[in-house]
Formats: C-alpha cells, sequence, structure tokens
C-alpha cells in the first residue's frame, strides 16, 4: 500500500507498506521522501519517525532538492547551447542542435507529466551534453595541462550524477558529462582540480595551495560558486 502524506516543513512524503520491511526506515532521492514500514506498519510511528530525523531530512532536501520538471517552460541553459522544448506535429520526439539552441519537439498530444516522457525528455538531453563534452572537454584538459605543467594518462567521459570529476591514482581522469551545464570558469575549475589531483591525490593544504596558484587565488570563490549548480540527475 502507499500514499502521499504532507508532512509540515517537509512536504510531500510517500508513505509504503513493503513486505520486506522489518522496521522503519526513510529514503532520500532527488528531492522526494519515502517513508517505508512494514505491512500493517502505524502511521503514527512513522511520523514520530521522520519528526525525529527532520534535520537529517531538512539537510538532504537543501542539498539535492527536487528536479523540475522539462516541459515548454523549461529554462535550461548548458554551456554551449540553451535548451528549447515544444510540441510539433510530429509523431514522434526529435532532438536537433543547431545555432547554440538544442531543440527538442514533441508530439502535439505529449502528456510532460508522464514519467514515461520525462525519462525520454532526459535521455535526449544527456545525449547532446555527452556530445559536446567529448567534443570539448579533452582538449581543454589537455590545453590547461599544458598551460600548467601537468601530466595526465587519460580522460573518459562518463554520465556521473555524484561527482563532477575524479581522478585515479594512476592519472585517469573521469568528467561527468554535467559539466557542460556549467559556466566556462566553472568547468575549467573541475578540470584544474583533478590535474591538481595528478600531483596532490588527496585535498590537505599542498593541493589547496596548488589549486590557488593555478586559479590565482580564487579556488574557494570557485568552490562555493560551484554548490549552486546541480547536475542533470
Amino acid at each position: 500500500m502507499e500514499k502521499e502524506v504532507f508532512i509540515e516543513g517537509i512536504g510531500m512524503v510517500t508513505f509504503r507498506q513493503s513486505p520486506k520491511a522489518r522496521h522503519y526506515s526513510l529514503k532520500i532521492s532527488k528531492g522526494k521522501v519515502l517513508a517505508v514500514m512494514p505491512v500493517g506498519g502505524n502511521e503514527a510511528l512513522m511520523r514520530r519517525f521522520i519528526n525525529e530525523n527532520r534535520a537529517r531530512i531538512e539537510t538532504a532536501l537543501v542539498k539535492h532538492p527536487e528536479r523540475p520538471p522539462l516541459d515548454e517552460s523549461t529554462d535550461l541553459r548548458a554551456t554551449t547551447f540553451r535548451v528549447l522544448i515544444c510540441r510539433s506535429e510530429r509523431k514522434n520526439f526529435r532532438m536537433r542542435l543547431q545555432d547554440e539552441v538544442l531543440s527538442v519537439e514533441c508530439p502535439s498530444e505529449t502528456c510532460f507529466s508522464d514519467t514515461k516522457v520525462q525519462e525520454l525528455l532526459r535521455s535526449m538531453i544527456e545525449r547532446a551534453l555527452r556530445h559536446e563534452a567529448k567534443r570539448l572537454l579533452p582538449d581543454r584538459l589537455s590545453g590547461l595541462a599544458g598551460r600548467y605543467g601537468f601530466c595526465f594518462n587519460e580522460v573518459k567521459i562518463n554520465n556521473s550524477k555524484s561527482h563532477w570529476g575524479s581522478c585515479t591514482s594512476r592519472k585517469n581522469i573521469n568528467l561527468s558529462l554535467s559539466l557542460m551545464l556549467l559556466p566556462w570558469h566553472l568547468v575549467d575549475y573541475v578540470l584544474l582540480h583533478e590535474l591538481c589531483h595528478t600531483v596532490e591525490m588527496s585535498h590537505n593544504d599542498r593541493f589547496w595551495a596548488l589549486m590557488d596558484k593555478v586559479t590565482d587565488g580564487r579556488a574557494l570563490a570557485f568552490r562555493r560558486e560551484l554548490k549552486e549548480y546541480h547536475m542533470l540527475g
């Protein structure tokens, strides 16, 4: 059994009874709160459990707000294009990237509240972001490495939704396609961050001193600004 319950200060919470559940638990993902209880569980006890964990829930919701639906009102601006979603007389969905505009044409009867439609639109945008990331990021990374004297082994583009980038002990750098949702100065900040990890793997004082050196002392400011942006999710 499942139902939506409004909790003051938190918003809508999905209450779900699960035959696999042995105790009360909470799952928070993409701005949504799921409260799971054993079959026959007491709703009052679930509410009390939620209140006991209110601070954790509120912190998680601030870090990962619910993503808005993709529809005709979407104002999504990527590094190299903006997204325009519109209805058309077409019978199927079509995506076209031209003149810095990603046009996503949808059949006239499209229901944007449908989960499958949202997944399709998101996958189309991800495809465009991946194309741009592969086209631009490797060369940009190489350029920054050459300018500041870094060496790395290889670079790969992935669809990580938790890390903008990462660097292994073998100096292999992974970059998320979501980087293409950032302005260029923050893209460069992330690339430099990973390049600095080719020298210092830990976030120690030497690492941040190196980051300040390659960002003209603006590492902390860029780090704070980056927190204002979210991955596509």
